[in-house]
């Protein structure tokens, strides 16, 4: 099934219109990660898939285009000098500013993918908390893959998988489930809310997050994109709250007025 000059530009236009990532220099992934699926779907040509993807937005197929397109490369602890300054820095600041208040921690895992990152933050949580009765450390989670949500959701990874983790934590926060797999247990799991989400809408969540972990997706975007995506989350953060991104990359702090802290951390200051 050849890919067609026009139906590769109707495809780009359409994810970059719902998703506002760029595909536009990503023809050969295209091709390669939708051809076998449209055939599997008993499709003639990637504009007959198009069309049915733009005639339902909402349908299953158009979830299954940014399921099959887009990549979840993520793993457990990754880029740990996060999880270390959430541990040492944020959290203090968290508990000195809510502990005679409500005792909650509001945190977003903007691209949570298959769970690694969630449930790291929540294990660091626990531990940070755990002499500290009363404090609500449930944190939001979303993706805009259904596909990787399910995955999260189940908590289930390869004994490989977590290798990386800390020993006491694979004993405490862990369950074997045969000789390859572990499970992540019931008192982390429910501290987890996995949600749908695409980035380019308007946040609808109630309240200002005192942190954000938004790493290693803006690569995607086109500069506008992404200023448009950090006013609005500027805009969700409480006043001292701090934002994560990828090691690799950077903000225009032009775009909201964060304060820089170290390489990938800012922080709203007002």
């Amino acid at each position: 099934m050849v890919l067609t000059d026009q139906e590769f530009i109707r495809i780009v236009n359409y994810v970059k219109n719902r998703y506002g990532i760029d595909l536009s220099q990503k023809k050969i992934l295209i091709s390669g990660r939708l051809g076998n699926y449209l055939l599997r779907g008993g499709y003639q040509s990637y504009g007959e898939y198009i069309r049915e993807v733009e005639g339902d937005p909402n349908g299953k197929e158009a979830a299954n285009l940014i399921n099959v397109l887009t990549t979840n490369h993520t793993y457990f602890m990754r880029e740990f000098v996060h999880f270390e300054f959430l541990q040492k820095v944020v959290l203090p600041w968290i508990k000195g500013k809510e502990g005679k208040r409500n005792k909650d921690v509001r945190i977003w895992s903007a691209a949570s993918s298959t769970g690694e990152e969630p449930y790291t933050i929540e294990m660091v949580l626990k531990d940070f908390f755990s002499l500290d009765a009363g404090w609500d450390t449930q944190i939001l989670a979303t993706d805009i893959s259904t596909r990787v949500l399910q995955k999260a959701k189940s908590g289930v990874y390869l004994t490989e998988q977590i290798e990386p983790l800390p020993d006491t934590w694979k004993r405490r926060y862990f369950k074997m489930r045969g000789a390859e797999e572990y499970q992540v247990n019931e008192e982390i799991r429910k501290e987890i809310v996995f949600r749908q989400f695409n980035l380019m809408d308007d946040i609808p969540f109630k309240g200002l997050f005192h942190v954000v972990f938004l790493r290693n997706v803006m690569i995607y975007f086109d500069d506008e994109t992404k200023r448009k995506l950090l006013q609005r989350i500027y805009n969700h953060l409480d006043a001292g709250g701090y934002l994560f991104v990828g090691t690799t990359e950077s903000i225009d702090r032009t775009a909201a007025a964060f304060q820089y802290i170290q390489p990938s951390i800012y922080r709203k200051i007002s």
